[in-house]
This record gives structure tokens, C-alpha cells and sequence, in this order.
């Protein structure tokens, strides 16, 4: 059986997650650095792994199994997962696949070296609106009737 794995510290819809895997009777497992409020359900089990760079994103790899739902916006946990044979969901409900992850890398190391470049680059975030949320609600629903039809 798959479960849903969770990169939690900058997560907006943990507890669409919550309800969703409940009502589908799935484990989830959260991974944080800390500061998350546990839930407290059978089938949420909170992971707290320590400050150190990529440790959360470690964790969920080493845990990973082929089938896997995994809630992240790291597009370079995403990309790995991918290479796992894992579904990967963005916040904003995009579902990340080996068909647009390599995009999806090269817009992010784009990213980076501009702000690399100009250290007075200031770069809006988006704010996370209604419209990600419906979309995050339909994707998860549609990657979880998609594992259980080919199980």
C-alpha cells in the first residue's frame, strides 16, 4: 500500500492532506524540522528530523517507496523522488512527473543564478491563493484513485 509523505515545515495544506488520506484510509507521514503541531490520528505519524541541511528531504528519500505520494515544492526533492517512481504534488496542486521535472529543474537553477548574480534581487512569492487549494484537492484525489486503480 502506498502512503503520502509529506516535506511539512512550509506546507499550506497539511490538513487537506489529513482529511483526504483519512477519508482514503492511507498513512501519511510528515517531515519537519520541528515547530509543526502534531496530528493526532492513527494514520498521521510526525517525523522530526534535525536542522541540518537536507536532512527532512533525506528522510523522505530513505522512506520512499515506488508508488508514493509525495507533498512537496522542493523541485530538487521532487526531481529525486520522480527518479524513485513516486508521484510527486506541488502545493499549488501541479503534479510534478518525468515529463516536466526537467523544466521544472532548469527554471529553479535559473532562479538561482539570478539571485546569485544581483543580491539586490528581490523576488515576490506568490501568495497562496483559493485556486491552489481546489487544484491541490483535485490532484491528490485523482494521483490516489490512480494508485488504488493500479493496485
Amino acid at each position: 500500500m502506498f502512503k503520502i509523505l509529506i516535506d511539512a515545515d512550509a506546507c499550506p495544506v497539511k490538513d487537506e492532506v489529513y482529511k483526504v488520506a483519512i477519508r482514503n484510509n492511507l498513512n501519511v507521514v510528515v517531515v519537519s524540522n520541528g515547530g509543526i503541531k502534531p496530528y493526532k490520528h492513527p494514520l498521521i505519524k510526525n517525523v522530526y528530523v534535525g536542522q541540518g541541511f537536507n536532512e527532512a528531504d533525506e528522510y523522505i528519500l530513505d522512506l520512499l517507496s515506488e508508488k508514493d505520494i509525495v507533498v512537496t515544492n522542493d523541485i530538487l526533492l521532487a526531481h529525486e523522488c520522480i527518479k524513485k517512481f513516486a508521484s510527486v504534488l506541488k502545493y499549488s496542486g501541479e503534479i510534478l512527473n518525468k515529463t516536466n521535472i526537467a523544466n521544472e529543474v532548469s527554471k529553479r537553477n535559473l532562479m538561482t543564478e539570478i539571485r546569485s548574480s544581483d543580491p539586490f534581487h528581490l523576488s515576490k512569492s506568490k501568495p497562496f491563493l483559493k485556486k491552489y487549494k481546489s487544484n491541490f484537492l483535485n490532484n491528490l484525489e485523482i494521483l490516489i484513485r490512480g494508485h488504488h486503480k493500479n493496485e
